[in-house]
């Protein structure tokens, strides 16, 4: 089933009675070449890429839960390419290149909205640093645009300029930046996987995993052992667990992120706006709520929700940077487990069990990375190779110290990412 204007026509006109499940619910084969552990973005954008570019049809996608369940249905939509470092900057700038073919590629609506995005600058050090990254965006071959104070209040007049603790300098444009629809992309991937051949399994939680001689063997679910080739850990904020069924102590914290939507309201805001002076991003959604989020909650935690100071955190940088937001009235507040690695950048890399491969540690990173994440672990999962784009993203650099990517300049602290 192709999606089209006429299609849609067709439907609208016959009581939409004519569509059907965007994906199977098959029952469990007995083995796989590869079993992908964790059906979010990253999961799921891996066995799309998989099937569709290294031709694999006899894959499964474990999910403990639903499709679209986990952190890539509870993040701020965020979609960017603004990253400093060598190792980052060429990873995004290619996750952000799938981003802008995707929708034609999966043949289904993600909503992909390149709006821009705005980082503000409150001093001349902070004005430095990103002239210091523009640069390097450009170098790399993405965009960016140094607005001046003017050049902001044209973009975003409803900000507060003359703050008196953070009166705003200026701003650094990344005009291809923007957002999408978090479920849409969940969505779009399983019916392209599924589409493919991928099995995409439900209510299939990994309880264990095989290994025989240092070789991995399968997996044992709730839904009985399954035997495959070859097995990716993909699952974000729960990877340390997973890893441990598997022997593995991986260089990563989990922490919650909180993020908050307001009721519908008038457009008003055109761009997703990141605070130089406190960790604070907000944009618009399609349906009018403002979306924003800010610090993660800073001691490490499973649970999927957040605590009340560090809302009111969150809510005061947001009062501070524009003050008339004061007026809208939170619908919804929700958290997602963030698995931090220590210098603030992703892991993509085969394990010491030959089979056995990780993709996590995307900090705050996740959501922008799942088309470029996907792409090079499937890549990975498929030649033994890393992609050209991620042969940075080394697991052995936490222990030899060699190629760490500190993209934020905060030492080896997890909560600082």
């Amino acid at each position: 089933m192709r999606f089209s204007a006429l299609r849609i026509l067709q439907e609208g006109l016959t009581g939409n009675k004519g569509w059907t499940p965007h994906w199977r619910d098959p029952e469990p084969k007995s083995e796989y070449d590869i079993v992908i552990i964790g059906g979010g973005g990253h999961g799921l954008s891996t066995a799309y890429y998989l099937a569709k570019e290294h031709g694999y049809r006899n894959i499964a996608v474990l999910e403990k839960g639903y499709i679209g369940g986990g952190n890539v249905g509870r993040n701020t939509t965020i979609v960017r390419a603004n990253y400093f470092l060598p190792g980052n900057s060429e990873f995004y700038s290619n996750s952000l290149k799938l981003w802008e073919g995707l929708e034609a590629d999966l043949n289904y609506n993600v909503m992909h909205s390149q709006r821009g995005l705005i980082n503000l600058f409150h001093s001349d050090g902070q004005r430095d640093a990103f002239v210091r990254r523009g640069n390097a965006m450009i170098t790399q071959g993405d965009d960016a645009v140094l607005l001046d104070r003017k050049g902001v209040e044209k973009h975003l007049p409803y900000l507060d300029f003359d703050n008196t603790r953070f009166p705003i300098y200026g701003g650094l444009l990344h005009p291809r930046g923007g957002t999408a629809r978090h479920d849409a992309v969940a969505w779009g991937y399983a019916r392209g996987a599924d589409q493919r051949g991928v099995d995409l399994l439900q209510n299939c939680e990994v309880t264990g995993i095989d290994i025989e001689g240092g070789v991995v063997k399968g997996v044992q679910t709730t839904r009985g052992a399954i035997r495959a080739k070859k097995v990716g850990i993909v699952v974000a904020g729960r990877s340390g667990q997973v890893a441990a069924m598997a022997g593995m102590r991986l260089p990563i914290e989990s922490h919650v992120l909180q993020a908050f939507v307001t009721e519908g309201l008038k457009p008003c805001i055109d761009h997703v706006v990141s605070f130089g002076m406190g960790h604070f991003y907000i944009s618009q959604s399609d349906k009018g709520g403002l979306v924003f989020g800010g610090d993660l909650d800073f001691y490490a935690s499973y649970a999927a929700r957040g605590n009340l100071p560090m809302k009111e955190h969150v809510m005061e940088a947001a009062m501070t940077l524009m003050p008339m937001i004061g007026k809208a009235k939170v619908l919804r507040s929700w958290g997602g487990i963030m698995d931090m690695t220590p210098d603030g950048s992703p892991i993509i890399d085969r394990t010491g069990v030959e089979g056995l491969y990780i993709d996590c540690g995307w900090c705050y990173g996740g959501f922008k990375a799942v088309p470029g994440s996907g792409f090079a672990f499937a890549h990975l999962l498929a030649t033994d190779r890393p992609h050209d784009s991620a042969t940075r993203f080394r697991l052995d650099r936490f222990r030899t110290g060699r190629g760490l990517m500190d993209e934020e300049g905060t030492g080896a602290q997890h909560n600082l990412h």
